[in-house]
């Protein structure tokens, strides 16, 4: 469901309006679609809360968002991709403009929750894509001091499911310090920082997502598609 960026303050006391920079969805059309995924099945899970948060501001920014519930998910060929929830988190995908990645950094790298999910989504699933020509943001909690370990690898991943990792992301350390009681985020530059991230994604996406064929069409895909309907005419001559 799509959301008013009328009033932010709203949902978001620690958001300061005046320095908002709110884009009408009516300027090029629909809102964004973004979709959030993220990584610990924790009852009190820090990269959901995040994740939680960031599907706030994003909403506060004009977008529509959704978030997928790892919960359920098999591992990956565990089961065929028929699989209710493979089937949702590919459905999710191709619904995207946008996607936000939050892991938790376990033993230096992301959590087998997150990775989970991205291997469930191919290249290519009958000639479409679910990830390419779409734009990611990336974000990590650590339970300890700050790093960047996931960050740099949720980039990794981004750069091999073909999508435009935007420039800014997002790393909080020590997050049981950031959070309240309710869940929500404390106000603090980390805070600050998701709001940049958000703002960026949702200025990329909006950038891009008209463009995305153009942007990922490839020389190479187009010289292969050229060659196989070359053998097709030859075959059929013969």
């Amino acid at each position: 469901m799509s959301h008013s960026m009328h009033d932010p303050k709203n949902d978001l006391p620690n958001l300061d309006p005046e320095a908002l920079t709110l884009r009408d969805a009516s300027d090029d059309g629909h809102p964004p679609r973004i979709l959030l995924l993220y990584g610990s099945l924790r009852e009190r899970s820090y990269s959901r809360l995040l994740t939680e948060e960031a599907a706030r501001l994003l909403r506060a920014f004009g977008a529509e968002t959704r978030i997928f519930d790892p919960r359920g998910l098999p591992l990956p060929d565990e089961t065929e991709a028929d699989h209710p929830k493979v089937a949702e988190l590919r459905e999710l995908a191709f619904w995207s403009e946008g996607q936000v990645w939050c892991s938790p950094e376990r033993h230096g790298n992301i959590t087998g929750v997150f990775k989970s999910q991205i291997d469930w989504l191919p290249l290519s699933i009958g000639g479409m894509r679910p990830t390419q020509g779409r734009t990611l943001a990336v974000m990590q909690v650590c339970g300890g001091s700050q790093s960047f370990n996931v960050v740099n690898s949720l980039r990794i991943l981004g750069r091999w499911m073909r999508m435009f990792t935007i420039p800014n992301q997002s790393s909080v350390p020590k997050a049981f310090n950031e959070f309240d009681e309710a869940g929500r985020m404390k106000p603090s530059p980390y805070y600050d920082r998701v709001v940049d991230v958000m703002e960026e994604l949702v200025k990329f996406t909006r950038l891009t997502r008209g463009e995305s064929d153009y942007l990922t069409e490839r020389y190479s895909e187009r010289r292969e598609s050229a060659e196989a309907l070359s053998k097709r005419v030859n075959q059929s001559s013969i």
